[in-house]
């Protein structure tokens, strides 16, 4: 009798411990691009919802400090994802090949790249940059773009005095006038400028992609080791990723506070402003509304390559199947409206 119930006890704790084994959420990191702004709160709101929770994943994400930072990271596996600018990753696998990281998700259709002006200070348009000072600081994705931009757009950057500056003082910078427009990304630059008392009719946003920039923006980016072991996790995440966003665009004032709970000194108002302009301008593009989000346009991203390669000396051919896959994203895409 006593061994009966010993025997008994002895499933049953196995059968808690195998239980709690296979509900235990697994430790995903996610490295951003840039600090915790409105335009990344669709993650925290995929975490606060449930829908990591739903995958099996306890997501942890951490801020970035450029369009360039998440990309070594997830190369050297120190994060399984990241959020980083897809020109910058063609590049970084053109420099180190073989490098194992790929884009998989495609986020901003559009990208944010920009040219932001005052036009108190002669700067309303691309025309207007050529004998003017502009300051861009040298991790910046969209300064990384501007060669590609100003060749489009026929500007001599011989003519453009550029100074470089660091990410906190570009736009305080722009606000005392001491430079005439910055490079950034539209929605943060130019929100960044009115939190500093600028006027929003001052300001000129010279979105690079309504001036011949054929470029894609910044996208889902994973370890493709990883990958390679855990494709039904990358998928997962995917899923999760797209849902989140989806609330976000549904509910921009709840995205804002999941956004709030991780960094309070940030305002709420305007950061959820912050995240309608990237959401109008970067995200919900025609091409995403008929085909959903994650995917890319194949002609588009060929014509991207090449425009790539008006400015940038590839050190090998190069090969978009090595720069974007989408055999991660869930089937029939991933709808958000």
């Amino acid at each position: 009798m006593i061994r009966q119930a010993i025997r008994l006890l002895a499933i049953g704790l196995a059968t808690i411990f195998a239980t709690a084994t296979s509900h235990a959420a697994t430790k995903v990191q996610f490295a951003l691009d840039w600090k915790f702004e409105g335009p990344s709160a669709p993650y925290f709101l995929a975490i606060d919802n449930g829908h990591f929770a739903a995958a099996g994943m306890d997501v942890e994400i951490s801020p970035g400090k450029g369009s360039l930072d998440a990309i070594p990271k997830v190369a050297t596996g120190a994060f399984p994802f990241g959020f980083a600018d897809i020109n910058s990753l063609i590049k970084f696998l053109d420099q180190n090949p073989g490098a194992p990281v790929t884009a998989i998700m495609m986020v901003y259709d559009k990208p944010p790249f920009a040219v932001i002006g005052r036009k108190s200070q002669g700067v309303s348009g691309p025309g207007d940059l050529e004998g003017s000072v502009l300051g861009a600081p040298p991790p910046d994705g969209a300064w990384a773009q501007f060669p590609s931009f100003a060749k489009a757009n026929g500007i001599d950057i011989g003519k453009i005095t550029v100074e470089p500056v660091g990410f906190p003082t570009r736009e305080p910078m722009l606000a005392e006038g001491k430079v005439d427009s910055v490079t950034g990304f539209s929605f943060s630059s130019y929100l960044n400028l009115v939190r500093l008392g600028v006027p929003e009719d001052d300001i000129s946003t010279i979105l690079m992609a309504d001036h011949g920039l054929e470029l894609y923006g910044n996208a889902v980016i994973v370890n493709t080791e990883f990958a390679a072991a855990n494709a039904d996790m990358v998928t997962s995440f995917l899923t999760a990723v797209g849902a989140g966003w989806k609330d976000a665009i549904a509910d921009p004032q709840a995205a804002a506070a999941a956004l709030i709970k991780r960094n309070p000194a940030a305002d709420a108002g305007l950061e959820q402003r912050r995240l309608q302009l990237a959401i109008d301008a970067n995200v919900l593009t025609d091409y995403v509304m008929a085909n959903g989000m994650g995917s890319i346009d194949n002609a588009r991203f060929a014509a991207a390559l090449e425009q790539l390669a008006e400015t940038y000396d590839y050190k090998a051919a190069p090969n978009a199947a090595l720069y974007f896959t989408d055999e991660y994203l869930p089937k029939g895409g991933i709808a958000v409206k």
